[in-house]
């Protein structure tokens, strides 16, 4: 193995979680990843002062680009655009690895990086998530330094009101959705209310293959019972899982053992203040091939996508 190519494996993690952060799909971070690779080879790596930097900011500028195709194509995406949650490999996370990482790559994080252009998206992640110096983020965006601290601020302060205003210790979050899981599997409505905030919100992602809420879903009791029409329509078949889904504990639902959703949540540690549950087959392809698991390409649930 070249010392180029050896050079490039090693920072390939770094690259594809710059890629994912931006795009929020995992085959596109690699197609980018893989773009940045051809580009690199190609390239006279003698006259580079710094080939992190110059891999950085290729991977950088190919996801700003394909960002900027799917904003568009998002826009005409059936129901509502969640991004495609990751099923972590290690089994027994430490508390304090899930801690450390969670909050830069959640679903819900990842949603709320929605809103930001892609050029602000791209200097908030390199200065915020992977600790470039403002130097590094503008020569990376080919801007003024002055600019990207510019366009940071503004970025942080778009998503301040957002963000969640604690950190919940994941041995809260692992222990609140065991009850969740508990209450859902065995059909216990009010158990499921309790667990929720009275105004906990439900947001579903179909991409218009499978039923999904056009809409988010409001109020503990609302959501409840969807999780409890579940469990009456199809009893013992449906079953939940506590995996590690985006570096934070959530759950998978299967139906008959095949992959129905993948679901994740926003908690206080007390209660379930939103659930993201991804339904698009085209999302869950990824987390059944490593279950090894079947994957529903058509389901109804009959409480249609919680």
């Amino acid at each position: 193995m070249s010392d180029t190519t050896d050079l490039f494996l090693r920072l390939r993690p770094r690259l594809h979680g710059i890629a994912y952060r931006m795009l929020g799909s995992p085959a596109e971070a690699e197609d980018v990843v893989q773009d940045a690779w051809l580009r690199w080879q190609a390239s006279p790596h003698d006259a580079l002062a710094s080939a992190e930097a110059w891999l950085v900011t290729i991977t950088t500028r190919l996801a700003i680009d394909r960002l900027r195709s799917a904003q568009h194509q998002r826009e005409q995406y059936v129901g509502t655009w969640l991004p495609e949650p990751l099923l972590s490999d290690d089994a027994a996370p430490s508390p304090e690895a899930l801690l450390e990482r969670a909050d830069d790559l959640s679903v819900a994080f990842m949603l709320l990086l929605e809103r930001l252009a892609p050029d602000a998206r791209a200097a908030f992640l390199l200065r915020e998530v992977f600790d470039a110096s403002y130097d590094e983020v503008a020569q990376t965006l080919g801007k003024s330094e002055a600019a990207c601290r510019q366009i940071v601020h503004r970025a942080r302060a778009q998503l301040q009101d957002a963000r969640p205003r604690h950190r919940v210790a994941p041995e809260h979050q692992l222990r609140l959705l065991r009850g969740f899981a508990d209450a859902a599997a065995s059909g216990q409505l009010a158990q499921l209310q309790a667990l929720l905030a009275e105004d906990a919100q439900l947001v579903s992602d179909g991409g218009g293959k499978v039923p999904s809420f056009g809409v988010p879903l409001v109020g503990a009791r609302r959501l409840a019972q969807l999780y409890w029409a579940v469990q009456r329509r199809h009893g013992p078949r449906v079953r939940y899982e506590v995996v590690v889904l985006s570096e934070q504990w959530g759950l998978l639902r299967f139906i008959d053992e095949t992959l129905e959703s993948a679901q994740t949540f926003q908690t206080d540690g007390q209660r379930i203040l939103a659930i993201h549950t991804q339904r698009n087959p085209d999302k869950l392809g990824r987390i059944a091939t490593a279950l090894g698991r079947p994957l529903a390409v058509v389901t109804d649930t009959g409480a249609g996508s919680s």
